[in-house]
């Protein structure tokens, strides 16, 4: 500042500032307590997250008040309300963030975050490419576009925009190599994705995704104990694997492990792992029709008729949504195998989930015939 301004100008320019000095202290509060939300959500304190993210939205409001035209106020208002799930309050800020500074590419990118949030991934994709085109080297931009794209089931896309933001960043993320994984498995190259889980893993032991991928890619090359091995490691990392926030959850792991035991003929470790799915999650319909299976292999025919009976109760009772697809997948399974009881219940349940009550109850019955059988020395 030019202190030889006369005195009476100086104390007016003081006077303007005093605004902007008090709400800068304001967001910074609020800052905190965004950033204390952030912290208590991972450790799975949703509850204290909500109260930071309201105190911290409260705090970003009067800034607002203080200096209504300064992007970075409603920027930061808008990941407030995106931590907690008010996507559209969030793009309101993040538009009016634009309107006051549109070469900011951070709000493109929050924008577009908060759109593919909303299920929007073509206008997440148009608010990515702007910002791009704001600032090229912007690796978050590259990365969250590759994500959209595998979305859309553009595998070759997303492996692109992952490649870029990792030449931008190679130590950016655990996640663009977990997701990068996620591409090349979709493309069917297992060995590029365990390469890329791997890194992921390196970069964050912590990845339980990373281990959950990795370990369905080794399962579909066909190594098995590998695959039990990662699946094992992901609950470890994450007993509670929330599937919200993941592509698989604790049940679903368990489960996946019992599947994989169960192809390697240890039927008592399959059930014992279904076992744990179900304490975990005792109202899922597939995990009872394995755990059937598994013990009618065993030749525990009253315990399989058990479970598939508390598998129908349940999707009774909970609804089960499957396409006429589905149904003639069943189809086609059942020409090939007529004497697989596995693919009459499952086409039961497609079939009671369209209407088709006794549809349903004859395949359940066909099932339920041929476990028997099956189980007979």
């Amino acid at each position: 500042m030019n202190t030889t301004l006369p005195t009476k100008l100086l104390a007016f320019v003081l006077s303007l500032m005093l605004p902007a000095v008090a709400a800068a202290q304001t967001s910074a509060a609020a800052d905190d307590y965004n950033s204390r939300g952030l912290a208590k959500e991972a450790k799975g304190d949703h509850d204290g997250a909500i109260a930071d993210y309201n105190r911290a939205i409260a705090d970003f409001n009067r800034a607002i008040e203080l200096d209504p035209k300064l992007a970075i106020f409603y920027s930061n208002r808008g990941l407030a309300k995106e931590a907690k799930g008010d996507h559209d309050g969030a793009i309101a800020d993040y538009n009016r963030a634009i309107e006051l500074d549109p070469k900011q590419p951070r709000d493109y990118i929050n924008r577009g975050f908060a759109k593919q949030a909303k299920g929007d991934l073509d206008g997440g994709i148009a608010d990515y490419n702007r910002a791009i085109e704001v600032d090229p080297k912007q690796p978050k931009a590259y990365m969250n576009r590759g994500f959209a794209k595998e979305a859309q089931g553009d595998h070759d896309g997303g492996i692109a925009d992952y490649n870029r933001a990792i030449e931008l960043d190679p130590e950016v993320a655990a996640a663009d190599y977990h997701n990068r994984g996620i591409s090349k498995e979709g493309n069917g190259d297992h060995d590029g994705a365990i390469a890329d889980y791997t890194r992921a893993i390196e970069l964050d032991p912590k990845e339980r995704g990373a281990y959950m991928g990795r370990g369905s890619a080794k399962e579909a090359k066909g190594d098995l104990d590998g695959a039990i091995a990662d699946y094992n490691r992901a609950i470890e990392v994450d007993p509670k694997l929330d599937i919200s926030n993941n592509r698989f959850g604790a049940k679903q792991a368990r489960e996946i492990i019992g599947l994989v035991k169960e192809a390697k003929g240890d039927l008592d470790g399959a059930i014992a792992d279904y076992n744990r799915a179900i304490e975990l999650c005792p109202e899922q319909v597939g995990v009872y029709v394995n755990r059937g299976f598994a013990k009618q292999a065993k030749g525990d025919v009253d315990g399989a008729i058990a479970d598939y009976n508390r598998a129908t109760e349940l999707a009774a009772k909970l609804g089960i949504f499957c396409s006429d697809g589905t149904i003639a997948d069943y189809n086609r399974a059942i020409e090939l195998d007529p004497k697989q009881p596995r693919a009459y219940m499952n086409r039961g349940f497609a079939k009671q989930a369209n209407g088709d009550h006794d549809g349903a109850i004859a395949d359940y019955n066909r099932a339920l015939e041929l476990a028997a059988k099956l189980a007979k020395p």
